[in-house]
């Protein structure tokens, strides 16, 4: 593992990313194939497809495990945090038509208001131009979403995104970018789920749902706490 840490924004967010985090990344992707084909999630507005882990899922659930459990030193570390819980992960693949998405997709969004709410999103895909970037909201300078400030990010997200089309890779007149990590196979980025964020997917990416063929990530979520 390489760890490196990055802060973004003028909150000074840390971001933590990992690189070579398995010894066997092609593993993974198998044990994720053989879980296909992943299922739309109604609940969600994740623009894609995603398979859910559980311990049923054995080697998969158990491959989810062993990531966090190697990934503690930098969380507790860049987090200040004495450890975490597992509330959830997935396989998924971003599937959906740029033209076809919905306001809320277009726009960056947040996960939660708890910033001991981390994402961990390892890339398993060689899928070239993708990634993760964060963004500031222009009109009311949000960068992490928090219980007193929620009502206005979303009534400002909602007002901006109807301008907005296809899926947000860079600055534009409502959100500006404040950083960005590359999406290269076997990395994995760690931030707060309360910042503002949005998957970096080009034109020409193929939106196919085969976990060989698409953008394939395991998705993560953890609450930690002192």
């Amino acid at each position: 593992m390489t760890p490196s840490l990055i802060r973004v924004g003028r909150s000074e967010s840390p971001v933590v990313v990992v690189d070579d985090a398995v010894p066997d990344v092609d593993a993974v992707v198998d044990l994720a194939a053989a879980l296909a084909p992943f299922p739309s999630v109604a609940s969600s507005y994740y623009p894609g497809v995603r398979r859910v882990l559980t311990a049923a899922d054995g080697a998969a659930h158990d491959y989810a495990t062993a990531l966090l459990r190697s990934l503690a030193p930098f969380i507790g570390g860049a987090f200040d945090v004495d450890g975490f819980d597992w509330i959830e992960g997935s396989f998924s693949i971003v599937t959906a038509d740029p033209a076809r998405l919905s306001p809320a997709q277009r726009a960056p969004h947040f996960d939660s208001t708890d910033p001991g709410y981390l994402a961990v999103l390892h890339y398993l895909s060689d899928t070239p131009g993708t990634g993760t970037a964060f963004y500031r909201q222009r009109s009311t300078g949000i960068e992490c979403v928090d219980a007193a400030n929620r009502e206005t990010f979303v009534a400002a997200a909602r007002r901006d995104s109807t301008a907005l089309s296809g899926y947000t890779n860079a600055s534009n007149a409502a959100f500006e970018r404040i950083g960005a990590v590359e999406g290269r196979r076997n990395r994995v980025v760690l931030y707060q789920g309360s910042l503002l964020h949005s998957g970096i997917i080009p034109a020409a990416m193929p939106l196919s749902a085969d976990p060989r063929v698409g953008r394939l990530t395991a998705n993560l979520f953890i609450q930690a706490h002192r």
